[in-house]
């Protein structure tokens, strides 16, 4: 990817990425340069919040890789955004325990105080994303939500505003 037109924060999100591959030691005739890919592309949200279409393009020449080969693995896995997320995601549990025990009404709550819906757009200010999941596998801790990976467990919606509203002081 070419550094002259991206921003400098855009650009050094890519020399970032770059380091990263470059410590693979990645060759072409090296038919295991796939089973990089995933790797290569966690990385890559992580640095950017999400996979662009650029992003992925970018991945792809440097794993010799076609553009479909890769926008194909990132639209097979749930865990990989072609969007962009705010800085706090919000995952509810929607599998069958947290649903028995009332994570659809955590799930609207969280909806009705940040003014947005699961699985859409940042709120304007970016600060939260809301992501609806099937299981996170905490059955026990039902309803579960997490933000950013940190699970919090036997939530109601009042404690979900709660928390919501200690990762608003943050900012």
């Amino acid at each position: 990817m070419c550094c002259n037109k991206l921003s400098e924060g855009a650009a050094a999100k890519f020399a970032e990425l770059d380091a990263f591959i470059d410590t693979l030691g990645i060759d072409r005739a090296d038919e295991r340069r796939r089973g990089r890919l995933i790797q290569v592309l966690h990385r890559a949200q992580d640095i950017f919040g999400y996979l662009p279409r650029e992003v992925q393009i970018h991945v792809a020449k440097k794993l010799y890789l076609t553009e479909a080969q890769v926008s194909g693995v990132v639209s097979f896995y749930n865990y990989f955004t072609t969007e962009p997320k705010g800085k706090y995601c919000i995952d509810v549990c929607m599998g069958t325990a947290c649903y028995v025990k009332g994570s659809e009404k955590v799930l609207s709550e969280i909806e009705r105080v940040l003014g947005i819906k699961a699985d859409t757009t940042p709120t304007p200010d970016g600060l939260f994303s809301i992501s609806a999941l099937r299981c996170v596998g905490a059955c026990g801790l039902a309803p579960v939500m997490m933000v950013n990976g940190k699970v919090y467990g036997k939530v109601t919606p009042a404690k979900a505003v709660e928390i919501v509203n200690e990762y608003k002081k943050l900012g």
